[in-house]
C-alpha cells in the first residue's frame, strides 16, 4: 500500500484564506484562486498577496499571447499594438515592483498592482466599446483589485 503525499486542507488552513478573501471586492474569485494554489494553506497574508501577483503575471502573459493571435488575424492593429505595450509594462515594471514590495514596503506593491488594473482599463478603452480583449482586461482588473485589497491589509 502506498502512502499518499497529498496535503489535505484542514479547516484551520482555510481560515486565513477565507477571512482574507472576505475583505476583498470579489471574495468568490479570491477563494477560487487561493484555494487552487498549493502554497496558500501555509501562506501568511503577504504570501497570499504574492500568489495573486503570480496570477496577475500569468494573466498578463495570457493577454500577450491573445494580442499576438489577434494581430495575426488582422484586428485593430493600432489598438492591439498599444495594448501589447500596456501588458508589457505590467510584466516588466509592475509585477517585479509588486513582488519586491509586498514584504518590503507594501505601499509600493499597492501602487504597482493598482497600475495593473489601470493598464487593463486603458487597453479596454482603446477599442471604443468594441474590444476583442474585454474578457482578458476584465480578468486582469478583477484579480488586480483582489490582490490590491489583500496588500492593503499589510499597510
Amino acid at each position: 500500500m502506498s502512502a499518499c503525499h497529498c496535503r489535505v486542507l484542514q479547516p484551520n488552513d482555510l481560515k486565513l484564506i477565507e477571512e482574507t478573501c472576505k475583505r476583498t471586492p470579489k471574495p468568490n474569485l479570491c477563494l477560487q484562486l487561493l484555494k487552487g494554489d498549493p502554497r496558500a494553506p501555509s501562506a501568511d497574508i503577504a504570501g497570499l498577496a504574492l500568489i495573486l501577483v503570480d496570477v496577475i503575471q500569468a494573466k498578463a502573459n495570457e493577454a500577450e499571447k491573445t494580442i499576438k493571435q489577434l494581430l495575426k488575424q488582422g484586428g485593430n492593429k493600432k489598438a492591439l499594438s498599444e495594448c501589447a505595450v500596456d501588458y508589457k509594462r505590467i510584466l516588466i515594471l509592475d509585477i517585479p515592483e509588486a513582488t519586491r514590495a509586498v514584504r518590503g514596503d507594501p505601499k509600493f506593491a499597492d501602487d504597482a498592482v493598482s497600475d495593473c488594473a489601470v493598464e487593463a482599463d486603458i487597453c479596454e478603452n482603446r477599442f471604443n466599446g468594441k474590444s476583442p480583449l474585454t474578457h482578458v482586461n476584465n480578468g486582469m482588473r478583477d484579480v488586480a483589485n483582489v490582490a490590491r485589497a489583500i496588500i492593503r491589509i499589510l499597510l
